[in-house]
This record gives C-alpha cells, sequence and structure tokens, in this order.
C-alpha cells in the first residue's frame, strides 16, 4: 500500500520541480534620464520562479548597472514567445 503512494509522491515531485529548470524570459521597458532615452527589451531571467515579480527583482539592477531603470515588467513566458518579439526589441533582444 505504501508502494504506490511513494510513486505518486515521486511524479508530482518531479512534476513540480520542473517548471523550475524551465528557460524563462521577460520584456520590460526601461528608460534613462539626460536625454530622456525608452527602450522596450526582452531578458532572459534565471531566478528560477518565471513571475513578473522574480524579474522585476532580477532584472532592476542588471539593468542600472548599465545605466538604465526599469520602469516595468510586461511578462513572463517559456522560449516559444521569443521569436514574435525579437523584432520589437531590436538592439535589446537578450542585451541584459
Amino acid at each position: 500500500m505504501k508502494t504506490p503512494l511513494l510513486i505518486i509522491a515521486s511524479v508530482l515531485a518531479m512534476a513540480l520541480a520542473a517548471p523550475a529548470s524551465a528557460e524563462c524570459y521577460a520584456d520590460y521597458k526601461a528608460k534613462q534620464d539626460g536625454p530622456l532615452r525608452l527602450h522596450y527589451g526582452v531578458a532572459q531571467v534565471s531566478d528560477g520562479n518565471c513571475s513578473p515579480g522574480a524579474a522585476q527583482r532580477e532584472l532592476k539592477p542588471r539593468l542600472a548597472s548599465a545605466g538604465w531603470t526599469l520602469l516595468n515588467v510586461l511578462a513572463t513566458f517559456g522560449p516559444e514567445g521569443l521569436g514574435e518579439r525579437q523584432a520589437s526589441a531590436g538592439e535589446f533582444y537578450l542585451r541584459y
């Protein structure tokens, strides 16, 4: 009787762990002052938690080190969303 429960628990644990290792990306908007510059970009997020909040925590210091201020994270997504965003992000596609 314990064996089926152990198998179910193992499968459930593996299923929950799989999304944490999946690729995660975020699209965002950022700005620089003096003169004002805005950009839309796409970045890979390696936090392990593919949520807008986790992406914001990771991208804010990354962009700041290059002189940019993160305005907002628009969405987080997997590799399937990269192609449709590449042209819009231009030079800021996977740059930060």
